[in-house]
């Protein structure tokens, strides 16, 4: 075995076990937020890939023969795999052993991943769409079929524990029947084309299936009505969205200010709010209180019969509480049955005084005639003056 120094672009292929390491020689910038450094080995047998930090830390692996005898026992044989690398490590070291004669694998490394955009993509769909999400139908059906799909096997695994005896020895067995069956669903991902491609009438039969028992699920419960409940998965939705537009962005700086600018972006509100608040009080402050505004007579009769109305059913309610004195009301007034038909709804006014006052008050009445009249003679004394200022003094001549 011998160790190769770097792995560059270029995809390499080998028939014998391996060291590699991968340098990383240029620091991340803007340009690389969708860029994952990414080491995918091939192989038409099994092998076992170990990845390091360092060669030394291989090293320490070849002089270590209890790990290397547990790690042939735990870690997985597979034909193909991806190693992950972080854009600010220098060294990324990996291991491949040959189980197989004849075996041949190659190894590439690839920059670019599109996957990252769509995380990202869905990152900002659930944080912008997430109130309205929490209120659909359609989404509420659509997830809950989909978490019934990818959970079948934790759900089946909680429902055999129900049917198990307490104190059993068995709830041992479930523990790790959960890792167990998170560990075959990383498997069934793994190898969905194989599994989609050999056995795709069972696939068919277990989708149909569990989407009919997960459909039946929610719609037993129905989707959220509970206001609380809708803000809580509204927020929840929004979390995950963040999460996603984090993991979705390499560098980290850039994601967290994506992250302030899309939480400043969706509540622009309330700062815009908070500085036009503050602007109004410093105004105010440095100004002084500004005058109140003069009603118009139009704004003045509007306003004048709504609070009438209002303080009128004010009193209404209060004559028909129990804490009103009937008796000592209807002593002192004058029109005792007026008094009973206006406590039941009639009009305060009867219909002479509502003629009368519109004799009085009204277009063409006697008060608007002396208002006007006052105006007219009011002009004229105020235009008869400006005229003798603008005249002057004058001065009478007479002859001897």
């Amino acid at each position: 075995m011998h160790c190769q120094s770097t792995l560059q672009g270029s995809e390499r292929c080998h028939t014998t076990s391996h060291h590699f390491c991968y340098t990383n020689v240029h620091s991340p910038c803007w340009r690389d937020i969708w860029t994952r450094m990414q080491i995918r080995v091939n192989s038409n047998h099994v092998i076992r890939v170990t990845q390091v930090g360092s060669e030394e830390e291989l090293r320490e692996l070849e002089e270590s023969k209890v790990w290397n005898f547990l790690s042939s026992l735990l870690r997985e044989k597979l034909n193909s795999t991806n190693i992950d690398m972080d854009l600010y490590s220098n060294k990324t070291c990996l291991k491949v052993e040959l189980l197989e004669a004849d075996t041949r694998y190659c190894i590439v490394l690839s920059r670019f991943d599109p996957k990252l955009f769509l995380v990202f993509f869905l990152g900002l769909l659930l944080f912008f769409c997430g109130d309205m999400l929490s209120r659909s139908q359609l989404f509420f059906y659509s997830a809950g079929i989909s978490i019934g799909l990818l959970a079948s096997l934790l759900i089946l695994i909680y429902v055999m524990s129900k049917a198990m005896p307490k104190k059993s020895p068995v709830y041992f067995l479930l523990l790790g029947g959960w890792s167990f069956s998170l560990y075959l669903l990383q498997l069934v991902f793994k190898n969905l084309r194989e599994i989609c491609m050999s056995y795709w009438q069972y696939l068919l039969g277990y989708l149909l299936l569990m989407g009919f028992v997960s459909f039946g699920v929610c719609y037993r419960y129905g989707p959220l009505e509970n206001e609380r409940s809708i803000n809580l998965l509204s927020w929840a939705l929004q979390l995950l969205g963040l999460a996603l537009i984090y993991l979705g962005i390499q560098i980290r700086p850039i994601a967290l200010a994506l992250m302030l600018i899309a939480v400043c972006t969706k509540n622009k509100d309330y700062p815009l709010q908070w500085i036009y608040g503050v602007y109004k009080r410093a105004q105010s402050a440095r100004l002084g209180p500004s005058p109140p505004r003069l009603l118009t007579e139009e704004e003045y009769r509007v306003q004048g019969e709504v609070e009438t109305r209002k303080a009128l059913e004010e009193l209404r309610n209060y004559c028909r509480s129990p804490d009103f004195s009937a008796w000592t009301a209807v002593s002192r007034i004058q029109s005792p049955k007026r008094f009973a038909e206006f406590v039941g709804g009639a009009s305060h006014l009867t219909a002479s005084e509502v003629s009368f006052h519109e004799q009085e008050y009204g277009l063409g009445g006697v008060f608007l005639e002396e208002q006007l009249f006052e105006e007219d003679e009011e002009e004229d004394f105020l235009y008869g003056e400006a005229a003798r200022a603008a005249c002057g003094p004058t001065t009478h001549l007479t002859a001897d």
